[in-house]
């Protein structure tokens, strides 16, 4: 029967399908509607396309030029990209015949849209022809600090500048994202270790805008202006007051030289004065500020180098954050003694992606050492709430879980019975025995007590030879039962200890929570009057104490 119903709705549906194929669809579709298919924004432009000429003014001062020459056979024909990169400050000119372009780095509306990252010109040369290609940037105030230019084809070299962009993006967004964390983890732990971290980053993250000229893309969203070079001189200082000791401390230099502190100080504000200097400065003195900010950064990362490998040879496991942060920095550091071609073409791109590492490790050092503290405060939590000898929750802590138990019992219903213990005679143990044994009971009655008790059960060590145990949702005449088994499990585990004369009982006293008469007070006093009651009548024993006062009429 039920493959007959199968195949009956298969060829129904069938049916459907053959008939609505069969039915006369429009051939044609129809015409898309403005707000309900697609959705256009922006308006018609009889603006013409933005063109800055150079002029005079712009192209003063102390400038460096260079010519692009053609291949030997002559230009090809072809359309022909020339791309200038890693130009800090000041107009770059890009010029072919009778076509040229002024762009500044800081300001992306001065550029040919087609490029993002740098300033660049697409011509097309006649075939045959040797005009080269002429470029004039300002003279950069380091020597090696030189522009990089890519001539190509238009397609492949747009497609490098765009990749220079993303990683230039990637690494400012990076920076940001690691500033909001640390915001969120200063919220949570108010430690200012975290604000410091923010505002090293939010320095740095500027720095970065003002190197990779993200300052003016898509338009200036920071004054630069004509003065990039200050710009970057001075956040350049302001970058190093922060890396610099940071790297010192996270290579350990903290550790290793307690003492250095004040000489840290000292190098944070002399670069912190600097940097508020640098925009007073004459333009023919900045060239010494580079050359002096060169010299204090190879030294602090030296210094930091040394002291992370000194503190590592002595065991000190945290310089690794400390040397991991500082390796890319040696490498740059060792690729330009060199003169490697790569990091001429892409200086910016490895400025950027190695400190956007520094900030990571960090971050890292700095979670690190929120989380030592943690532990910390953690171990002194435990400290101060559990019992040295018995490891048992001490009174203070026991007391607090006998609150949030009456609270949970007040809001959920259900029973809670509590028993208070203490060892008969013990004062007679520790005068016989000794205090060694005295403490070897006191650990071994805890240890009885913990193994013999459900896992929601709490035992805790009052103080002296008192025991409480929380056992909620228990009914009484079961609780009462088995504060009886403890009893004996007692018994059994001084016997255990194996000390001669050695005899080691327990007195106990049963109360359960009455809701709407009892507070917390009145409940344990109920509870330690039957164990007193407990040891007048022979000691050894379990007494209820609800039998000797039983609860008020509801």
């Amino acid at each position: 029967m039920g493959g007959r119903q199968r195949r009956f709705g298969t060829g129904a549906v069938l049916a459907v399908l053959m008939v609505w194929l069969a039915l006369p669809w429009p051939l044609e579709a129809a015409e898309a509607v403005s707000g309900r298919d697609y959705l256009l924004v922006g308006s018609a432009t009889d603006a013409p396309t933005p063109h800055r000429a150079c002029t005079p003014q712009m192209l003063s001062g102390a400038r460096q030029q260079a010519e692009v020459p053609a291949p030997p056979n002559g230009w090809s024909g072809e359309p022909q990209a020339l791309d200038v990169f890693n130009v800090f400050a000041g107009e770059v000119r890009v010029q072919h015949g009778d076509r040229e372009i002024c762009g500044d780095m800081h300001d992306a509306r001065t550029r040919d849209s087609r490029f993002r990252a740098g300033i660049g010109l697409v011509a097309v040369p006649p075939a045959g022809s040797h005009e080269p290609f002429r470029v004039s940037w300002q003279t950069p105030l380091k020597a090696r600090w030189v522009p990089t230019l890519r001539l190509g084809a238009p397609s492949p070299v747009q497609q490098n500048d765009t990749a220079r962009l993303l990683v230039r993006a990637a690494c400012i967004a990076v920076a940001i994202a690691l500033a909001l964390s640390a915001l969120m983890a200063f919220l949570t732990t108010r430690d200012r270790s975290f604000l410091v971290y923010i505002a090293g980053t939010t320095v740095l993250v500027l720095w970065q805008a003002i190197l990779g000229g993200l300052s003016g893309y898509p338009e200036p969203w920071l004054p630069v202006g004509e003065h990039g070079a200050r710009w970057l001189l001075s956040l350049t200082a302001a970058s190093q007051a922060l890396v610099l000791p940071a790297l010192w401390r996270l290579n350990g230099g903290d550790r290793v030289l307690p003492r250095s502190r004040v000489a840290q100080l000292l190098v944070l504000w002399t670069l912190i004065v600097l940097a508020a200097l640098v925009p007073w400065l004459r333009w023919e003195h900045l060239a010494w500020v580079a050359q002096g900010l060169q010299v204090s950064y190879l030294s602090g990362c030296g210094l930091a180098l040394l002291v992370g490998l000194w503190a590592r040879w002595r065991g000190d496991r945290w310089a690794q954050a400390g040397l991991a942060a500082l390796a890319p920095m040696l490498v740059l550091i060792i690729a330009d003694a060199c003169g490697a071609e790569w990091l001429l073409e892409y200086r910016v791109e490895a400025l950027q992606l190695a400190v956007t590492w520094l900030l990571m490790m960090a971050a890292y050092a700095l979670n690190q050492r929120l989380g030592r503290l943690r532990q910390q405060r953690d171990e002194l939590r435990q400290l101060a709430e559990t019992d040295g000898l018995t490891g048992l929750p001490n009174r203070r802590a026991g007391l607090q879980q006998l609150a949030r138990h009456l609270e949970r019992v007040n809001r959920e219903g259900g029973p809670l019975v509590i028993g208070f213990l203490d060892i008969d005679l013990f004062k007679d143990i520790n005068d016989r025995h000794g205090h060694a044994v005295g403490d070897q009971v006191l650990v071994a009655v805890a240890r009885a007590l913990r193994t013999a008790v459900r896992s929601q059960d709490e035992v805790v060590r009052m103080g002296g030879e008192e025991f409480l145990l929380l056992m909620p949702g228990m009914p009484r005449e079961a609780a009462s039962a088995r504060l009886d088994r403890l009893r004996q499990r007692i018994t059994e585990a001084g016997l255990a200890l194996q000390v001669a004369g050695l005899e080691v009982t327990a007195s106990i006293g049963l109360a359960q929570w009455r809701p709407g008469e009892d507070d917390l007070a009145a409940l344990l006093r109920r509870a330690d009057h039957a164990m007193y009651v407990a040891k007048r009548a022979g000691r050894n024993r379990v007494f209820d104490g609800e039998e000797l006062d039983p609860p008020g009429p509801a």
